[in-house]
């Protein structure tokens, strides 16, 4: 069974597979394979199109967001405090350390940095700040961070995990204790349960549920129902909530998928990040890597590398890219249809 401890043991555990040719004149190599579970899927990308490596020789990767204004990517390596950029000219080069908690890090802190990312237009970047234990704003021209919030009732987040951005301003986050060396029996921890919260524009923060690992975020393109995958080993699932026109729940969470019998085979990873296709299909990671969902949960197909999946987004200047940060290696595959 796949924890959060042995997904960090593996990043370096799995040699990656490459050949030489990626995609059409790329200097990439290339690794992984799709599996296709249903013909839907061919509308989406084509199974047979290279997963290229962009980059490797990282910690732990996560929550890589496409800059559209500035045409490259930023991602974080939670356990190394950094956050990195990537574009098609320069490579990788570490764009901002520390990326979360600033100053020496107690023994008591097991990730520092920052962790999920979502470019917001302009020069800014929305942070969940796994080091910080904070959501934040990132001007990107400064490099200056703002604590957007911090605390639930006068007690700190435990280290905030991943977020997403409504078009009302409202920020959907997940508080699950992954960067406590304890977890949850960590000193550090203030709230006796891990969340889902919706941060508004005014700074107010809503529980929206009390989960065993809350992991990953999505919003449908309708903004009507609020995607949150568990990273729970007993109980490794993707739930949807739907949501009234206040932007809360409506009615009580449903099961969208359950990866209990891919958990229970062995296969590397359990439900992290995800990102929701303009279409509505669910690019979500889970046991074994990265499964293409339908709005209705059906299993189209899975991107798999032999490592955990952590997290994806859409991007490239057509939107036709998916990147994806897997274990240590940062990866692109393009898709048929824009994603964004």
């Amino acid at each position: 069974m796949w924890n959060r401890r042995s997904l960090l043991a593996a990043a370096t555990a799995f040699p990656t597979a490459a050949c030489a040719a990626g995609l059409a004149g790329s200097p990439h190599k290339t690794t992984g394979k799709v599996t296709r579970f249903d013909p839907r899927l061919d509308a989406i990308l084509d199974a047979s199109a290279p997963i290229e490596v962009l980059t490797t020789g990282h910690q732990w990767v996560e929550g890589p967001t496409w800059v559209g204004d500035g045409g490259y990517l930023l991602y974080s390596d939670v356990p190394k405090n950094q956050m990195w950029r990537w574009s098609e000219g320069s490579g990788d080069t570490l764009f901002l350390q520390p990326s979360g908690l600033a100053g020496p890090v107690p023994p008591t802190v097991r990730e520092a940095g920052s962790n999920g990312l979502y470019y917001a237009g302009g020069t800014t970047v929305l942070m969940a700040d796994s080091g910080t234990r904070a959501v934040a704003r990132l001007d990107l021209a400064t490099k200056k961070k703002t604590i957007l919030a911090g605390r639930y009732q006068g007690k700190r987040f435990n280290s905030c995990n991943d977020l997403v951005l409504s078009r009302t301003g409202a920020i959907y986050f997940t508080d699950p204790p992954y960067g406590l060396t304890d977890g949850d029996k960590s000193p550090l921890k203030e709230l006796d349960f891990n969340g889902v919260y919706r941060l508004t524009p005014d700074g107010q923060v809503t529980l929206i549920d009390k989960l065993t690992r809350p992991n990953g975020v999505g919003l449908s393109p309708d903004e009507r129902t609020l995607y949150i995958s568990v990273s729970d080993e007993k109980r490794p699932v993707l739930l949807t909530y739907p949501l009234g026109a206040d932007g809360l729940p409506s009615g009580a969470p449903a099961t969208l998928r359950n990866f209990a019998q891919e958990a229970d085979s062995g296969a590397p990873g359990l439900p992290d990040g995800m990102t929701v296709h303009k279409d509505g299909w669910l690019f979500a990671s889970g046991p074994g890597g990265m499964y293409i969902l339908s709005p209705q949960g059906a299993k189209l197909g899975l991107i798999a590398t032999g490592k955990p999946i952590a997290n994806c987004c859409f991007g490239g200047s057509d939107g036709r890219m998916l990147y994806m940060t897997s274990s240590d290696m940062v990866l692109r595959m393009p898709v048929r249809a824009a994603g964004i």
